[in-house]
């Protein structure tokens, strides 16, 4: 039975918890959970969410595009997923934009296992290299090229599929991938035990933003109290994660056992974290892209990834920091 002072103590909690039930809102990832989505769960594990007021139901993805896709016909009202792709559908017409990237630095990288000492570009000489054609990382690969003063000739290409790929490193096939560093060396790791080094595309001057947060424009005007509670609750869980990692991937695999190994899971989510920032945001707090490192992507997609030149005049309408917290 509730006593008075149980009523005082609930009023005292705040107005909100007397007004309204939480907002039941739903976060639709890119992919199967890996470790770089480890925030989300610890935002949702440790009252994050709750505390602004929403009931988050995290659900895995099947691809940036079709998360995407998902979004821009309102299916659900938030994804996580790659901004270039957004972009790309955005440039056709999908009604949709990013409120926050997070990802400021590319995890593009060409990889392989460290003991094959390939950690330069002029040490892939030679060296027979995995791709998967038409993927994000394919469309790149020649400017890094380019960058490196390296030309296809110098290489041995082979293709297949993303699970293809793996294995074709996985099984000695392939000397290298071309792969995120923070997701396909995991599996990589998890499938041999055995380390994998990167040669990020960023350290070469290729200048491309990577996952954020999707949302249709509608949603941002129809019901911006909604997208800066949430997008105010996922900095704090950045945030969160950012000082205890181990607590992140705790909570990602309490809530989904099938996530990953505890070890994997946790190196994959530091492995994360320096792609939060450039050199202009290190000071700030998450999701505060610049306007110029926007502008450099999309001149980069428009080059290289199928973009249409319009696209330059419009970069402004790919994403905004209004509703970010200060």
């Amino acid at each position: 039975m509730r006593t008075a002072g149980t009523v005082s103590a609930l009023a005292a909690a705040g107005p909100a918890l007397a007004q309204k039930a939480p907002d039941k809102v739903v976060l639709l990832l890119n992919w199967y959970t890996y470790g770089e989505h480890a925030p989300f769960f610890l935002g949702k594990e440790a009252g994050i969410y709750a505390a602004d007021g929403i009931d988050l139901d995290i659900q895995e993805g099947r691809g940036s595009a079709v998360t995407v896709q998902a979004v821009a016909a309102k299916t659900v009202p938030f994804g996580y997923a790659d901004v270039p792709t957004m972009i790309r559908a955005a440039s056709k017409g999908a009604p949709v934009t990013s409120p926050g990237v997070l990802l400021q630095t590319s995890p593009m990288s060409v990889m392989g296992f460290t003991d094959k000492n390939i950690r330069k570009p002029d040490d892939l000489k030679g060296k027979t290299v995995a791709t998967t054609p038409g993927d994000s990382m394919s469309q790149i690969w020649p400017l890094f090229l380019k960058k490196t003063g390296l030309k296809e000739s110098d290489l041995k290409i082979v293709a297949g599929d993303a699970q293809t790929k793996l294995n074709a490193v996985i099984n000695g096939q392939a000397d290298v991938l071309l792969g995120y560093s923070m997701d396909q060396s995991m599996k990589i790791k998890d499938a041999t035990g055995k380390s994998v080094f990167p040669i990020m595309f960023a350290d070469y001057g290729i200048h491309l933003v990577s996952s954020g947060i999707i949302a249709h424009r509608d949603t941002l005007k129809d019901n911006p109290d909604l997208v800066r509670r949430f997008m105010n609750a996922s900095t704090k869980a950045i945030e969160a994660a950012i000082k205890d990692p181990k607590a992140a991937r705790d909570a990602t695999l309490k809530l989904n056992p099938k996530a990953g190994k505890p070890d994997t899971l946790l190196e994959g989510f530091e492995l994360t974290v320096p792609l939060y920032t450039t050199p202009e945001t290190r000071t700030k707090r998450p999701f505060q892209v610049t306007d110029a490192n926007m502008a450099d992507s999309v001149a980069l997609l428009v080059e290289y990834g199928g973009v249409d030149a319009a696209a330059k005049d419009q970069v402004k309408s790919y994403y905004t920091r209004d509703f970010l917290p200060k």
